[in-house]
């Protein structure tokens, strides 16, 4: 066998439809499209979304809820998580650079702690929000907290 007698296998190799070369080949005339209409043009195209005419999904179902341009969204940190940062790094201030710095967060995300986890370390916290609860675990532990 060599590279000259290479053949693909009977039946795996099917003759393309060669459409539009004369009425003597069956695929002349209208070449498959039909009689006129949108789709026998050149250039047509339906839209994904078309239907057909008919009223279109997001026509038919109704508009829910309320997107607030103006919110502002905080990164979750919880108490838990805050007492691992500050064992493994041993520094008790916490603020927003020491947060970017250990991966919590990225330098434009706003930060807001959380009351999830137990705190045991005394630690002195600057972020942009914190709950109530987690504020009075922090204090409790003898902590203080100030919001930037």
């Amino acid at each position: 066998m060599e590279l000259s007698n290479l053949r693909p296998a009977n039946g795996s190799v099917k003759t393309r439809k060669r459409i539009g070369r004369g009425t003597g080949s069956g695929r002349g005339g209208t070449s498959t499209r039909g009689h006129k209409g949108d789709k026998a043009r050149s250039g047509s195209k339906e839209k994904r979304h078309f239907e057909g005419g008919q009223t279109p999904m997001q026509r038919r179902l109704p508009k829910r809820g309320f997107k607030n341009v103006n919110r502002l969204e905080y990164v979750p940190l919880n108490l838990g998580k805050l007492e691992n940062l500050v064992k493994t790094t041993g520094n008790g201030n916490v603020d927003v650079a020491a947060l970017v710095a250990a991966g919590v967060a990225k330098a434009s995300d706003r930060i807001k702690i959380l009351g999830n986890g137990k705190l045991t370390s005394k630690v002195s916290i600057k972020v942009h929000a914190i709950s109530a609860s987690a504020k009075a675990a922090i204090e409790a532990a003898g902590g203080s907290v100030e919001l930037v």
